[in-house]
């Protein structure tokens, strides 16, 4: 029994993403930059695509960058417009790397956060003036599930840096909120596909009109001249199908999973003593369970969750296998020890009540067995720490 609790990493893919992508991997294999009627109608695709995107985003289908995932859609945003407009960027200490690290490339600012992840205000006003040139804030954390204030980013930036663009990861949002009306106020919005149900490799930027950024990859002028490259025909169809059927079950999964997570993070506290969440479940969305765990380590607690069959992750999953701690749970405050303990659970659309089941059988078993053999001085061993992946 395989049970999947990494959603958060990435969604298993929905079966009409997968359908919808079968014959572009096959019969029709028509570059969409092409003349020709094979070419033509794959570049029909990718456009009634973006047309889904544009709708589930709050733009219009000109407005819609298709890229390579989120990472692009993220660096594009911030080194994009710092480009054209210069001045620095400011981002909030949680936000993925994917933002946070072209921020401090490009000398930009980092600005606090609340003990419960949200983004200090206050923080955030002493950082802007008229040098400005992006604000980052992410809509959903992805190691917390923390939802960000959006509106009043918004609000404060426009008084305060009026020259400035707003940019949101929605990345970790799309499948829990309905992201066309909470990134209203954002000049540019990036999404990932494999986070919704999608394959992985492809994302879209949404770039509001009058924004404008200079584009990473140049060449043969895709994209209206701001992301260069020959089109993920089936990556692109396959997004827009995910994306569709996202938007059509999220309220219902919003409400199932919701409950899934209270009973898993429930039992969890319960069951397991000295066991904390991360940030406050009222602000967070409903797929993430985030744990604390004093006494434990969090790679040696995952190498047995794995025996058992549990796929998880101790907070983002980016950063397994690295020597630092969660910039994310310090920049909330977490003290290093028992961030080294951390355990993220991530519900997704796939998740039932017999994932739960096992979780609560086998997690606490598995924290008691960490505790007694640290007590005892004998250790889980652990395989190679993986590399570092996007």
């Amino acid at each position: 029994m395989v049970t999947y609790l990494d959603h958060a990493a990435t969604a298993p893919m929905r079966p009409e993403c997968t359908e919808a992508m079968l014959p572009f991997l096959g019969q029709r294999w028509g570059n969409p930059s092409g003349g020709h009627a094979l070419a033509r109608a794959t570049r029909q695709a990718v456009e009634e695509a973006r047309e889904v995107v544009a709708e589930s985003l709050g733009g219009d289908p000109r407005e819609v960058v298709l890229t390579g995932g989120g990472t692009e859609a993220d660096n594009m945003a911030v080194t994009g417009v710092t480009a054209v407009r210069g001045g620095r960027p400011v981002c909030a200490a949680v936000e993925h790397h994917a933002v946070l690290n072209p921020v401090l490339a490009l000398g930009g600012r980092v600005v606090a956060v609340h003990p419960d992840g949200t983004v200090d205000l206050d923080a955030l006003d002493a950082a802007l003036d008229d040098e400005v040139s992006v604000v980052s804030v992410m809509a959903v954390n992805n190691e917390v599930g923390t939802i960000q204030p959006l509106d009043r980013v918004a609000e404060l930036v426009r008084r305060r840096a009026p020259a400035a663009a707003l940019h949101t990861d929605a990345v970790q949002a799309f499948p829990w909120l309905d992201v066309a009306t909470v990134a209203r106020p954002a000049d540019l919005v990036a999404v990932s596909a494999h986070k919704f149900g999608g394959p992985q490799g492809v994302g879209a930027l949404l770039v509001r009109e009058g924004t404008a950024l200079e584009p990473l990859l140049r060449g043969g002028g895709q994209e209206r001249e701001r992301r260069s490259g020959t089109h993920n025909v089936a990556g692109i169809v396959g997004m827009a199908a995910a994306m569709r059927a996202t938007v059509a079950q999220r309220a219902a999964t919003v409400e199932r999973v919701g409950r899934l997570r209270d009973r898993l993070a429930n039992g969890l506290l319960s069951a397991v003593p000295d066991c904390t969440e991360s940030g406050s479940r009222s602000t967070k969305v409903a797929g993430t369970c985030s744990l604390l765990i004093e006494g434990i380590e969090s790679e040696a607690l995952l190498v047995l969750l794995d025996r058992e069959g549990i796929c998880a992750t101790a907070a983002s999953s980016c950063a397994s296998g690295a020597l630092e701690p969660s910039h994310v749970l310090a920049a909330m405050g977490v003290p290093r020890q028992l961030a080294a303990g951390s355990l993220r659970l991530s519900l997704g659309w796939t998740t039932t009540d017999a994932d739960v089941d096992h979780a609560l059988r086998a997690i606490p078993a598995a924290v008691a067995q960490l505790r007694e053999r640290s007590a005892t001085g004998t250790w889980v061993t652990a395989p190679p720490a993986p590399r570092r992946t996007a």
